[in-house]
């Protein structure tokens, strides 16, 4: 770099990456499956200090089905300012999180993960707790589902 350049660079002001790390949501119809899979993704993570992963499962009353007032609240818990990436378990789920980007979120940018549920949350949390953006934790999900068992 030239001289020139090299001293302009030393000037500028340094881009402060966001505090905080990427947060995931897991939603599921089961306030009991999604909660489990957020402290399995935490206890496999390896470290004492696992990014934000808030369960959004069942209705606010503990029955089967998907809220999205529930969602919108762990939306709200897991964002550290660098995005939230939200993992679904299927149908209605991935319905009420299309419905509510739509409407918008406000803070960070949400995204929705096309990964699987359990090993998708993992391979995400890890990522993130490392300090991954938000693409490499989306990509991070992604890769999951090519893992193969046999």
């Amino acid at each position: 770099m030239p001289p020139e350049r090299e001293a302009a660079a030393a000037e500028a002001p340094a881009q402060e990456e966001p505090a905080g790390r990427v947060g995931l949501v897991l939603v599921s119809h089961s306030r009991e499956v999604a909660a489990s899979t957020a402290e399995l993704a935490k206890a496999l993570v390896g470290t004492g200090d696992p990014a934000p992963a808030a369960p959004a499962g069942g209705l606010p009353d503990g029955a089967v089905g998907t809220s999205a007032e529930l969602v919108r609240r762990a939306v709200g818990a897991a964002d550290q300012g660098r995005g939230v990436v939200v993992f679904c378990d299927m149908g209605s789920a991935v319905l009420t999180v299309k419905a509510l980007l739509a409407e918008g979120f406000g803070g960070s940018e949400v995204r929705i993960a096309d990964a699987p549920f359990v090993e998708g949350a993992v391979a995400a949390l890890v990522t993130a707790s490392a300090g991954g953006d938000l693409a490499a934790v989306l990509a991070a999900a992604d890769d999951a589902r090519a893992y193969r068992k046999l």
